[in-house]
């Protein structure tokens, strides 16, 4: 199929907390609907986004602090949708992405790692990934195919 149609550029704003997660990925999904999106490809896209969100509001925007704005933009094109996440939290420590690693299931659940497979998902669905600070704010950019796109 062949898309002729684009959606316009929009744009989700969440105060980071509790439910920010949450929040944005239901008022993405809902912009998004009008491309008819299939089950795989929603759940990657709200896969990719949660992981990603859920890295600003944990590390960006840790308890500790006050929190703050997320703003998540997205643009359909030819190749896909480009999402746009920025925030005003903590910078990446290295000043980059992480690398990611595939963890090792076949281990007892206790000896699960907290976390740490996060990034190897974003990195293994999504494509173009870039992360930039800018001033005091964090820009990660990356795209997700979807059909037709």
């Amino acid at each position: 199929m062949i898309v002729t149609h684009f959606l316009p550029k929009f744009q989700v704003s969440v105060q980071s907390g509790q439910l920010a997660v949450r929040s944005a990925l239901e008022k993405l999904l809902t912009q998004l609907e009008p491309l008819h999106l299939d089950v795989e490809e929603a759940g990657t896209i709200e896969l990719v986004l949660a992981e990603a969100l859920n890295n600003v509001v944990e590390h960006g925007y840790p308890p500790s602090s006050e929190g703050g704005a997320i703003d998540i933009s997205c643009s359909h094109k030819r190749d896909g949708l480009h999402f746009e996440i920025c925030d005003q939290g903590l910078p990446m420590p290295s000043g980059e992405t992480p690398i990611g690693s595939k963890v090792d299931l076949n281990v007892p659940m206790q000896d699960m790692p907290e976390g740490g497979f996060g990034w190897f998902l974003i990195k293994d669905l999504a494509k173009d990934i870039d992360y930039a600070r800018q001033g005091n704010s964090n820009h990660l950019r990356l795209r997700l195919n979807v059909r037709g796109a």
